[in-house]
């Protein structure tokens, strides 16, 4: 039997980064190695298939990679771009395999990019969510970025896991 990978939280790594920061980046982290390993084996009509009516896992990999995009946007006290705004609308929208799973791996990189670029002492700035302008804070997002994130990539798994146990054999 294969020896399991260590998780990222559990590998002494980002030392030089908050505690805040470096758990948000290795859910991140996580979210990735997780993704690599349960997405790999489907090709791209199992990626987009929706057995038992669950979301396919490409509607979840796109909604993770956008979410993170609007939510790091929300902690950099912006608020959305017309663009962001149209991707939300498409996260149902086929694209290919290699798209999503690119697209996938691009937001994550980007996103621990933008986690390290925020101050530790901005946790408490407030900041506003959405149209109706939630309030919530900078540390109040970064939270919700890896526990959105971890969500949607456990929904995935389950997603694949439905998938291949619906492959004939």
């Amino acid at each position: 039997m294969a020896e399991q990978k260590v998780e990222p939280w559990l590998r002494g790594t980002r030392g030089e980064v908050d505690a805040v920061r470096r758990g948000v980046i290795h859910a991140l982290e996580l979210a990735a190695e997780d993704v690599a390993r349960w997405c790999d084996p489907l090709n791209g009509e199992e990626m987009e298939a929706r057995p038992l009516g669950l979301p396919s896992v490409g509607f979840q990999l796109r909604h993770i990679a956008r979410s993170l995009d609007r939510l790091l946007t929300y902690a950099e006290g912006q608020q959305l771009s017309e663009r962001q705004m149209k991707l939300l609308r498409s996260e149902e929208e086929f694209i290919d395999r290699e798209a999503t799973l690119m697209e996938f791996a691009e937001a994550i990189e980007v996103s621990v990019k933008r986690v390290l670029a925020i101050s530790s002492g901005s946790y408490e700035e407030p900041r506003r969510v959405g149209r109706r302008e939630l309030p919530t804070s900078v540390g109040g997002l970064l939270v919700h970025v890896a526990d959105h994130t971890q969500r949607h990539v456990g929904q995935t798994v389950t997603t694949v896991k439905a998938v291949m146990a619906t492959r004939p054999k």
